[in-house]
């Protein structure tokens, strides 16, 4: 697979745009690390003009993380990110969000939104130390098999982290 490469993080790994021949991938790594994974449709549907979707991967080529947003004039909302289970915990989700933010400040936004699981603590860990605050939640938003999880809702102002 040829990326186009958006950066070079070190001597083996990159961030790269995806594009729709990418999405089995993408479908594979989503099943292996979420519970409730987006659908190959819905995956194939974030390939429209309002979005992008970031991979990371290794030199090799081999796709393990991806990331996906949406803007909307001058709001970017981070959609998803996900990462290879075997991957995660190793600061490559941070890399992934990093990317996300100076894209979004490049793109003229002036906020990237998102939401996130509230027992989703890593994750959320990972928002609060990148400056994102949580704004809101939407309660019982996830229907669990246990019952249903609230929804977190985070802001990061960009003017602020310029």
């Amino acid at each position: 697979m040829s990326y186009q490469i958006i950066k070079k993080l070190n001597e083996s790994l990159q961030i790269v745009l995806l594009d729709p021949s990418d999405v089995d991938q993408m479908a594979q790594i989503e099943a292996s690390a979420h519970s409730h994974p987006m659908s190959l449709n819905n995956l194939a549907d974030c390939f429209g003009h309002l979005y992008r979707v970031f991979g990371l991967t290794h030199t090799s080529g081999q796709l393990f993380g991806f990331a996906i947003i949406q803007q909307i004039v001058d709001e970017v909302t981070l959609l998803d990110i996900c990462l290879v289970p075997a991957e995660q915990g190793q600061g490559f989700g941070r890399l992934l969000l990093d990317a996300i933010i100076e894209d979004a400040k490049n793109a003229g936004a002036v906020v990237v939104m998102l939401e996130v699981r509230e027992s989703n603590l890593a994750a959320r860990a990972l928002y609060q130390n990148r400056g994102f605050v949580e704004t809101g939640r939407r309660k019982g938003y996830y229907l669990l098999a246990e019952g249903k999880e609230d929804a977190i809702l985070m802001d990061l102002a960009l003017s602020e982290t310029a």
